[in-house]
């Protein structure tokens, strides 16, 4: 029992002595150490509101809500339950979507609400149902990314008139009228409806 107590001795005669090992923050310049992990800081010209993010955020901190009138996603991050995980950082499809600020580290309000930031995407619909299918920007992600395999796919043939404007929505698209027809696939559709499709033409 003997040398513990003078080992919490000689810890202490050390510390009457030493300066305290603390930051001057607030009133000081505070620099975060390599790998600080704080406010995630989002790329808007990056971010496509693929809802990677709200999926893998273990505080459900990221949330999205469709407004299926207005044709826009609407994404919250509420940074007054984000943990700092960097899960959102990780799992971004375009790695440069969100990334974890060094600088951003006060985040103390007296309203919570102050907290809480939005952004909006505007959504793509399937032309038939009306069902959700992601956002535009997610999916001329896609389309980039895929290259020219891309264009196998008639949605994205659709997406891609859009971006170099070649010829105007009326003049590709085709009503639907009594029921999915052949057609049809070529509208700008949901997976169920293009399977439907692509099962009566196997009939």
């Amino acid at each position: 029992m003997r040398y513990p107590k003078l080992r919490e001795l000689k810890e202490a005669i050390i510390s009457l002595f030493t300066i305290p090992y603390t930051t001057k923050f607030p009133k000081g310049d505070f620099k975060p150490v390599a790998g600080y992990r704080g406010k995630p800081v989002v790329d808007e010209d990056n971010c496509v509101g693929c809802e990677t993010c709200a999926n893998v955020c273990p505080s459900g901190a990221i949330t999205f809500t469709d407004d299926v009138e207005k044709k826009i996603r609407i994404i919250e991050r509420n940074y007054g339950q984000c943990i700092f995980c960097g899960k959102c950082e990780e799992h971004c499809i375009t790695q440069k979507g969100v990334k974890l600020s060094d600088e951003l580290y006060e985040l103390t309000v007296f309203d919570r609400s102050q907290l809480i930031e939005t952004q909006e995407r505007e959504l793509l619909l399937c032309a038939n149902c009306g069902a959700v299918i992601t956002t535009k920007d997610h999916m001329k992600f896609i389309h980039a990314k895929l290259g020219p395999k891309a264009y196998s796919s008639i949605l994205n043939l659709n997406i891609l008139n859009e971006r170099l404007r070649l010829a105007s929505r009326e003049e590709t698209s085709v009503k639907v009228i009594d029921d999915l027809k052949r057609k049809d696939m070529f509208n700008i559709l949901c997976p169920n409806c293009n399977r439907k499709i692509q099962v009566k033409n196997l009939l």
